[in-house]
């Protein structure tokens, strides 16, 4: 265990609590990668495919390294949106959807 994470039942994950590992199937494909911010849709998809436990950003213990994890996290994810979509034309679909994602990893939902 890293220091700032802590493995917790799938019940007791929150909403916007963010993955310190990335979730996989029994396959091992990646379900939800490293930093990505569980939303009810994401707690609801993972408890469909009988995931039950994860591990996440321990922000519990008010201690500023695990804050700081889950922002550096959180700002990995953003700038590698901006790195995918940075040829995307404003006004149209993909630009659509890089607003979409940019909601869905900041925790806003859809």
């Amino acid at each position: 265990m890293n220091a700032g994470e802590r493995e917790v039942p799938l019940e007791q994950a929150a909403e916007g609590a963010v993955l310190a590992r990335a979730l996989r199937d029994d396959h091992g494909a990646v379900l939800l990668a490293q930093g990505a911010v569980l939303t009810s849709a994401s707690l609801a998809a993972l408890r469909r495919r009988n995931i039950d436990q994860c591990w996440i950003v321990d922000l519990t213990l008010d201690d500023a390294a695990g804050k700081a994890q889950a922002a550096a996290l959180r700002q990995r994810q953003l700038e590698r949106l901006s790195i995918l979509f940075r040829g995307t034309p404003a006004g149209t679909a993909g630009a659509d959807l890089q607003a979409l994602l940019l909601r869905y990893r900041q925790g806003e939902g859809t």
